[in-house]
This record gives C-alpha cells, sequence and structure tokens, in this order.
C-alpha cells in the first residue's frame, strides 16, 4: 500500500514482541517469489537472498527411498521473514506498536477506514461476529505437531513409519543453513494407541524421535510453542471457509478468512498472496473503498477455492493413508505427488522426466506381467478381466442415444459404435438396454428381449470386432420409477404426454411430484424381472458380446432397491444394507449363471447419492462393490448420484474418481473411474496413481469419436491400434501436434 501510495497512512499492531513468533519455517512457491517481486523488489530481493532452495522430494517406506526431482522449492525461517518485513515496513513509514493486544470490541477501530484482520485461524476479529462473516470450520481427523530440528534435510522429506498402533509419518523440509521443519502427523486412533494424548510435550518429542530416529542422524527435535503445554502441542487442523470476508470497515485476511492444509503450502504464503492483491485493488483509479473490498473479493476468492480444493484433496490422502499402504513404494510415491490434483501426469514429466519413466515401465510391466517395461503412456496398457484382454484401458461410457425403435438398433447405431470402435478406444460400452418394454426409460432406448434385437446388435458387435481390437460389452438394465418418460433432448425424466405405460418399483415412491407413482414390486415382478435379465443376457451371447455389465445405479429399477431414498420397504428386501442388496445380488447371481465363466461382468453403481444424510454412503459403496464381487463380478463401474430428485452433487474435474479411489484400494477390487475425465493427462494420472484400472469417457467420446486415437497423437504412442485406412491422418496429426507443442514451448521461453 505504502509502495502504491506513500500518503496512505498504515498502522500494524502486533500481539507479540518484536523478534517473536511460532512455528519453523515458510515454503513458497515460484509464482509467489515472482509475485513479490513484482510488488516489492526490495523485499524480494533480501528474503530470495536468503532462501534455502531444493528440487528433490524423497519419500521413504517400506524401507525404500523413492527420489524425484525438478519440484522446486524455497524456504525461509519464519522469524527471519517476520525481521525481514519489519524493517522494510518502518523503512517505508508504516508504524509498527508491539504486543498490542487487539480487543474487537475496542472503538479505536472506528477511526480507521480499514482495518485488516490478518489474526490468523484463531482470529478474534472473525470470532466476535461469525455470523458477519458466514465461518464454515471443519475440523479435520487427523493429529499433527509442529516441530523443528537441526538435522538438515537436503530434499523435501515425507518419512512413513508403521507402528504397532498405525502409520505415523513425517513432513520435514529446510528453511535454513542450520534448521529444518519436522511435522509429524498420524490418525487420531493411532496418536491414542501410542499413548500421545497421556504425555507431556517433552515425551511426545522423545516418542517422535524414537520413531524416526533412522532419519535424525543424532540430532533431536524441538519445539518453539512454549505456549502450549502437554497434548496441547498436538493439533487438529481446521480448515476454515468465510462466505464473506468484510463486515463494515474490517476486512479478514489469511488464516483469518480461509486455511489450507499444511501439505500444500503455507498459510503465509496465502496471506502474502491476498495482501498483494487487496493493495492492488486498493489503489485502483477512482475507486470506493466498498467497491474495492468487493472486488477484492470477487478475484481473490476463486483463486483461494481452487487451492482450498486442492488442500482437501491432499488432507483426505492423508487422513486415508492406509488406503495405499499396500501400494509397492514406486506408485506410493507417485500417488502421494500427485493427491492434490494440482501435479498432474505430464507436469511430472516435465520436472523429472527420467523419474516418470521409471513410472511408466514400472506400470506396463506390472499390466503385461513382466513381458513389457516399455516406458509410456499408463492408458495405452492392456488390461485383463478373466480371458479378456482389452487393448488399452480407455472406455467408452454407457450413454443413452434415444433413437430406437421398438428397441430395436438401427443404422444410427451401427455408425455410433462402429465409429467408436474404429476411434481407438479398448472397451465400449451400449447405452442402458432394457430387458423388457416396460423396462425402458424412454419409447427411444435400446432393448434385448425378442430376435430382431439380437439379429440388430450382432450386426454392430461383428463389425467391432471385424474392423477394430476394441471389445464390446451390453450394459443391461430396468429403468424402474423412471420410466416412461420423454426422450432425453425434450425434457430430462419427464412423463409422455401421452402413451405412457405403467412403471414398478422397489417401493411406490415417485421419482418427483409430475411421475408416475411406481407399483411396489411383488415376489412374483421380482421373478419375472430376474429371469427377463437372465433371458437378455443369453441374447446377449448369441449377439456375440464380450462382457456383460448390470446397471445397479442412477435410480434405475435395482439402484432403487439400492438406495433408502427410494427403497421403503419392511420385508426382507428392506430396512438394512444386506436386505436392500438382496434382489440386485439376485439379479446379478442368474446373470453370472448364465453368462460364460471366462467372460467378465460388470455392475454400474452409484456410489453415493449426493443426499448430504440418508442415501447411500462412499463407506457403502465399498460394501455394495464387495458384495457384487463375490457374486462374480469382475470390475465395479463407478458412477455417482442420479438417485433421488433433489440430489446435491459437488462438480469438478474427475469429480467422481475418489469414489473409485476409496473402492478399489479400500475393497480390493477392479473399478472403472468415471466423471468430468476429458483429457489424456487425467487418464495417465488417475491409473498410475492406482485410483482405477480403466477410465470413462462419456461427452468427450460424443463430439470426437476419435479421442483416443487423438490423446495417442498428442503423446507421440505410435502403438496404439489405428484401422490402417487412418494411419496416414493418425501420423500427420501426430507431427502437427509436436510442431505446436514446440512452438508453444519457445513463445513461454
Amino acid at each position: 500500500m505504502k509502495l502504491r501510495d506513500p500518503s496512505h497512512e498504515i498502522t500494524v499492531f502486533e500481539r507479540n514482541a518484536r523478534g517473536v513468533t511460532f512455528g519453523w519455517g515458510v515454503v513458497f512457491s515460484d509464482l509467489t517469489v515472482d509475485n513479490i517481486t513484482r510488488n516489492d523488489p526490495v523485499s524480494a530481493a533480501i528474503i530470495t537472498g536468503e532462501f534455502a532452495h531444493w528440487d528433490d522430494i524423497d519419500v521413504h517406506i517400506h524401507g525404500q527411498t523413492i527420489t524425484s526431482g525438478g519440484h522446486g522449492f524455497i524456504g525461509i525461517g519464519r522469524k527471519r521473514l517476520l525481521e525481514i518485513l519489519c524493517a522494510r515496513a518502518e523503512e517505508l513509514g508504516v508504524r509498527l506498536h508491539f504486543e498490542a493486544e487487539c480487543d474487537p470490541a475496542h472503538p479505536r477501530w472506528r477511526d480507521y477506514d480499514l482495518v485488516i484482520a490478518a489474526d490468523g485461524a484463531n482470529s478474534r476479529f472473525r470470532d466476535a461476529t461469525p455470523q458477519a462473516f458466514g465461518v464454515d470450520i471443519d475440523v479435520r481427523a487427523n493429529k499433527f505437531v509442529w516441530l523443528g530440528t537441526s538435522k538438515v534435510f537436503d530434499a523435501f522429506t515425507f518419512a512413513f513409519e508403521e507402528t504397532e498402533h498405525g502409520w505415523v509419518w513425517a513432513h520435514a523440509y529446510k528453511f535454513a543453513p542450520d534448521c529444518s521443519t519436522f511435522i509429524v502427523e498420524c490418525s487420531e486412533s493411532t496418536w491414542r494407541g501410542l499413548g500421545f494424548d497421556r504425555m507431556s510435550q517433552d515425551e511426545s518429542i522423545e516418542a517422535c524421535e524414537k520413531v524416526f530416529a533412522k532419519y535424525r542422524d543424532g540430532h533431536s527435535l524441538q519445539s518453539n510453542a512454549t505456549h502450549l503445554v502437554g497434548s496441547a502441542a498436538w493439533l487438529n487442523f481446521r480448515r476454515i471457509k468465510c462466505e464473506r470476508w468484510s463486515s463494515g470497515n474490517v476486512i479478514l485476511l489469511g488464516d483469518a478468512a480461509h486455511t489450507a492444509h499444511f501439505s500444500i503450502g503455507s498459510g503465509t504464503k496465502l496471506a502474502l498472496e491476498d495482501a498483494i492483491k487487496l493493495a492492488e485493488v486498493l489503489n485502483r483509479p477512482n475507486i470506493s473503498l466498498a467497491a474495492g473490498l468487493d472486488e477484492y473479493v470477487a478475484e481473490r476468492n476463486l483463486e483461494v477455492l481452487k487451492l482450498q480444493n486442492s488442500a482437501r484433496n491432499s488432507t483426505e490422502w492423508f487422513e486415508t493413508l492406509e488406503r495405499y499402504t499396500h501400494f509397492e513404494p514406486l506408485q506410493f510415491a507417485y500417488s502421494l505427488l500427485t493427491r492434490s490434483q494440482r501435479i498432474s501426469h505430464e507436469n511430472l514429466r516435465v520436472r523429472d522426466a527420467a523419474w516418470l519413466s521409471e513410472v511408466e515401465r514400472w506400470f506396463w510391466n506390472r499390466a503385461t506381467d513382466g513381458k513389457s517395461d516399455k516406458a509410456a503412456p499408463p492408458m495405452f496398457a492392456p488390461f485383463r478381466l478373466r480371458q479378456m484382454i482389452v487393448e488399452n484401458r480407455v472406455t467408452v461410457s454407457p450413454m443413452a442415444m434415444y433413437s430406437a425403435v421398438d428397441g430395436t438398433p438401427n443404422d444410427f447405431h451401427f455408425v455410433h459404435y462402429g465409429e467408436r470402435a474404429l476411434g481407438g478406444a479398448g472397451l465400449l460400452f451400449t447405452e442402458m438396454t432394457c430387458v423388457s418394454p416396460e423396462g425402458r426409460i424412454t419409447p427411444g432406448c435400446t432393448g434385448m428381449w425378442n430376435d430382431d434385437h439380437v439379429a440388430a446388435w450382432k450386426r454392430i458387435v461383428d463389425f467391432v470386432h471385424a474392423q477394430s481390437r476394441a471389445k464390446i460389452c451390453l450394459q443391461l438394465g430396468h429403468s424402474g420409477a423412471k420410466g416412461s418418460t420423454c426422450l432425453g433432448w425434450d425434457g430430462n425424466d419427464v412423463p409422455l404426454t401421452d402413451g405412457n405405460w405403467p412403471v414398478m418399483a422397489a417401493s411406490d415412491v415417485p421419482w418427483s411430484p409430475v411421475n408416475q407413482v411406481p407399483a411396489p414390486m411383488t415376489r412374483a415382478d421380482m421373478d419375472r424381472v430376474r429371469d427377463e435379465f437372465v433371458t437378455a443376457v443369453r441374447m446377449g451371447l448369441d449377439a456375440g458380446f464380450d462382457m456383460i455389465e448390470l446397471h445397479a445405479a442412477h435410480g434405475y429399477l435395482l439402484s432403487g432397491f439400492i438406495t433408502p431414498l427410494q427403497n421403503k420397504r419392511t420385508d426382507e428386501y428392506g430396512g438394512s444394507l444386506e436386505n436392500r442388496l438382496r434382489f440386485p445380488l439376485e439379479v446379478f447371481a442368474a446373470m453370472r449363471a448364465a453368462w460364460p465363466q471366462d467372460h467378465p461382468m460388470s455392475v454400474r453403481i452409484s456410489a453415493t447419492d449426493w443426499a448430504g444424510g440418508g442415501g447411500i454412503t462412499p463407506d457403502e459403496a465399498v460394501e455394495i462393490g464387495e458384495a457384487f464381487a463375490r457374486e462374480g463380478a469382475d470390475l465395479i463401474d463407478v458412477s455417482a448420484g442420479q438417485t433421488w430428485a433433489d440430489q446435491q452433487p459437488v462438480y469438478g474435474r474427475m469429480f467422481q474418481t475418489p469414489f473409485s479411489d476409496r473402492i478399489r484400494n479400500e475393497g480390493k477390487l477392479a473399478t472403472m473411474a468415471v466423471g468430468n475425465i476429458y483429457e489424456p493427462d487425467h487418464a495417465n494420472s488417475i491409473l498410475a496413481a492406482g485410483r482405477a484400472d480403466l477410465v470413462a469417457l462419456a461427452r468427450p467420446h460424443l463430439v470426437d469419436p476419435f479421442w483416443t486415437l487423438r490423446a495417442a497423437a498428442q503423446l507421440d504412442y505410435r502403438d496404439v491400434a489405428c484401422p490402417p485406412q487412418y494411419l496416414n491422418g493418425l501420423s500427420q496429426l501426430a507431427r502437427n501436434m509436436k510442431r505446436d507443442a514446440e512452438a508453444a514451448a519457445a513463445l513461454k521461453v
């Protein structure tokens, strides 16, 4: 503010004494340093001249050390940074008052045009009127303690140690020539099991020294949080969000307004970036204070939300650590590095191409049972389901086309599926194909209940097999309460204006107030529907399909049995999850018995009802996946929601992938991820991190049937299954993309 306009009168009130602060080091990104340099080159020159710098990350687990480079961390001691900023502020004419406790109720704050409350996560100004700021605080599960050590770590170090009570790990990094930060973290159950809740601060430090003895080289751990006693030195991270950052003449800045987990950056970094933006906005020409504050929040809030979303991903990774500890060390390290989704597969290639090539070779070696160790993108590695080998990990999602006549696929479907098979995907899924006329969603849905359907589907399947290496899966389902509705483009889930057929479901719960009230299914209805699925499976075999999928998601008939939001039965098919699964599992078991044992089967499930409470939870999704696997499911197709009309989904890149991750790594099941996956980088990151075994893309394939071939050209991968008629086009595309990438890189330099 002073640099932009020296006439500003600025006073800083600091509760601590001069030169006193708590904590150890501060980590900055290159972007933050560039930002400081642009705004105050004098401070930046001093800070950067004293930074500790390191490029490598070391991950220690299972007795191995995995090192990757190119990460470019910089750190400085918190106390030294404070000294630099204080001196610079005084040089510019800012008045500093130390040991000044600030009471939000004191009348003196009314004398200032603007009061900037940068008083941390425990902000007194924020907490004095929390309703004014719309405060939302989420206390996270893990316990951590912030320590330091004279051991200087040459790399940013993650050290994971298994104890008799669970895993404990350290985040360690140098910030000065003779000192490093050493954060110890663990779950609360491990913390209690190891007795940290009963220890004094000195006893806690001694216990941590024993756990991490081999990393310290004899250097002790220490705390400078002398204001805390006993187990209070251990904390739970608090994620803080505020709907509003200002109230009256007070605006919150830094951790007072928003926090991001320490595993992706420091609160100091966030506060500095806040301050830079606030000063820039308030000094724009002809802007009022009120308008400036509004502009500041509007422009800064999006960046903060992005960072908090990444921080949430990182926090959850550490909170569910035991989901990944069975990984081989190389994959574990990859999962750790990509946990926040801010670092992707190709970003790692930029940072350390040799290390990423090692990861890719490892992935291919495992995917081919040791037959290949080429360094190539994971998305092009094969995958086996029983005796079916999928050429690559890209799948075309089931997508309703609403274009059949009396259930019979036609020339549109022939071109639609044929073109996507030629496009290079390893596995195609049909749209939900209904097992009876009354089981259709709309009059335009495909079916599998008569000989015409078998013949039409066989024509498509034969073309796929003859002209591509793709495998094709028949997805079978029944609409339940969501049936008898208009074609998708005439209104989603809107009842037909005429020609409606009766619908049935687990209970008499309509999909919405405008939809039909379904008839609750009797045991006779269940027998008939089960047998219709079995008949459809046998027809699918006659048509030559490679695989069958049961649709038990999205609020259709079988999904309606699983979710308590639709299933209100009081018999053995309602109530507990075990009971609600009874009929869907019965249907699947009958289908599995009718399908050849060497042919795979999958199940699509909704891993959450997006209900907030009372619906299917991600925990239960693991149980659901395991239940179907016990009946012979080879793959869990992990979708989410669409099980009730008032769902509240949380969208974003790869937004459903965490559900696949959980089911795969807690249930030890093969999974397919779906949901806003649209870049090759997404696919490779998901696969290499072990978050899924296949990736499904829907809308990208609608507008680009050749998405897989385009991805191969982009990644300069030449072994993709391309129809010989199109090879020249693929080569040209690869040359063009390489030339454009080189030109973009040159322009950036």
